[in-house]
């Protein structure tokens, strides 16, 4: 008996407390009220209509929409600010941001001690910032549907999901359009960003001085730059789509130890990658095709391994800056090269010449741009087809050993096909000046 008890008290306590569902009302001044006199863990159910005034959540909490409620700061400051943990946003639509850059007005707002925030297929539409994860550990921003503002500036609007210093945060399942950034990551750490839908931003994802973190499954359509991982160490960036966006797919610039794997970048960006200062870096099963440059590759790179991708129709497939030989092969497995004239005579997969994507001539190109007009010269392809036939007398730069006679392929589903026709159609060529290739720490 004695051991008994002591095992039923544990179950007892161990017991949910069942908390209360209050019925909310709309109107002004309404859900603060209803906030102020709830108790941890009880759920305000908002009924149809509009909750005018920004709200603070300061207790353990879940504002569950019952259909269309309408949570609407009036233009004024942050709408909902969510100062305790274990606070849950479901089913709400979260409009009516001021539209201060300094204070970052925001939609929805996590502050720090805020901790396992869930904000759940919510609607947050129209604000300076849509979702702030502002020092909130282990915060979840799920199914969501996030719209930001229209200023003429893309660099005058907010993002649609701000991370800063928030470690663990998931970001799954939300669509994210307008705006300035999809994902703006800042100091951060272990978050999870996957299976986001971005359009007509600035950038899909951009990350400054994020370790240890996930970028997967997303999708870019039509934007100024996919996927942006800037002085960021051990970022996993697979599987994601880059479709018709402007002027990069991917980019590393002081990155390192990164995971860059199953990757397609298609449809004219001015480079499907750039690896700038980027070190010890796996890039395997990409697909770059369709770009001006497929992979731009500078500032003394090294020790990257880039193996099983496919560069395929792009204007110039690789520009290296550099005067020695880089190996783009590994342990016998290259690259996939639209342009490589090969031939695959022992049935291996592997072609049976090396490849390299660039001679003496696309150098004097880079250095030299006014010499294009020679390209088509006679002289000029007599110096190719020299260095073709005679390799030692080629400069150095990347050299893939062991090409690939079949590229990989990686699926777009329909949907997504459609979008990106439509972005291309819809795009406004005046807007594309609008964007300062330097200008990425900005927030």
């Amino acid at each position: 008996m004695m051991r008994v008890l002591p095992f039923l008290l544990s179950v007892c306590f161990a017991l949910p407390l069942w908390a209360d569902e209050i019925a909310v009302q709309p109107g002004q001044g309404t859900l603060a009220t209803a906030i102020a006199g709830a108790d941890p863990g009880d759920v305000l159910l908002l009924q149809d209509g509009r909750y005018e005034g920004a709200i603070t959540i300061d207790r353990p909490l879940t504002l569950q929409g019952e259909g269309e409620a309408i949570i609407d700061g009036m233009g004024n400051g942050t709408v909902v600010t969510i100062d305790a943990p274990d606070v849950t946003l479901r089913d709400l639509t979260v409009t009516g941001s001021g539209l201060n850059s300094e204070a970052l007005d925001a939609g929805i707002k996590i502050l720090k001690e805020a901790d396992r925030a869930l904000i759940e297929n919510n609607k947050v539409l129209g604000n300076l910032h849509g979702v702030d994860v502002h020092g909130g550990h282990d915060a979840r921003v799920i199914g969501n549907t996030i719209e930001g503002t229209q200023q003429q500036r893309m660099n005058d609007r907010g993002n649609g999901i701000y991370v800063w210093n928030s470690p663990g945060t998931l970001v799954e399942g939300n669509s994210v359009r307008w705006g300035r950034d999809g994902i703006f990551s800042n100091t951060s750490r272990t978050g999870t960003y996957r299976n986001n839908l971005f359009r007509d931003l600035r950038f899909a994802v951009h990350y400054m001085y994020t370790n240890d973190s996930e970028v997967s499954g997303n999708v870019s359509i039509g934007n100024h730059l996919g996927y942006a991982i800037m002085f960021s160490d051990r970022v996993v960036v697979k599987d994601n789509l880059s479709l018709s966006d402007i002027s990069h797919g991917v980019m590393l610039n002081y990155a390192n130890n990164a995971d860059v794997s199953g990757n397609l970048v298609r449809g004219g960006a001015n480079r499907c990658t750039f690896i700038y200062n980027a070190h010890k870096n796996l890039i395997v099963g990409n697909r770059f095709e369709g770009c001006e440059i497929g992979i731009h590759f500078t500032a003394g790179s090294e020790r990257n391994v880039l193996t099983g991708n496919a560069f395929i129709g792009n204007k110039t497939q690789v520009k290296y800056v550099g005067t020695r030989d880089i190996e783009w092969s590994f342990e016998g497995r290259g690259n996939y090269w639209s342009d490589h004239p090969g031939f695959d005579l022992g049935g291996d997969g592997i072609a049976d010449s090396p490849f390299r994507p660039n001679d003496l001539m696309d150098h004097i190109l880079w250095s030299q741009p006014a010499a294009s007009l020679l390209t088509g010269a006679p002289a000029v392809q007599l110096i190719r087809w020299a260095q073709s036939s005679f390799p030692a007398t080629l400069p150095g730069g990347v050299v893939d050993s062991a090409p690939l006679m079949r590229a990989p392929q990686i699926a777009v589903p329909d949907e997504y096909t459609r979008m990106e026709a439509e972005a291309v159609a819809n795009r406004d060529e005046s807007d594309l000046d609008d964007f300062d290739i330097n200008d990425l720490s900005s927030h």
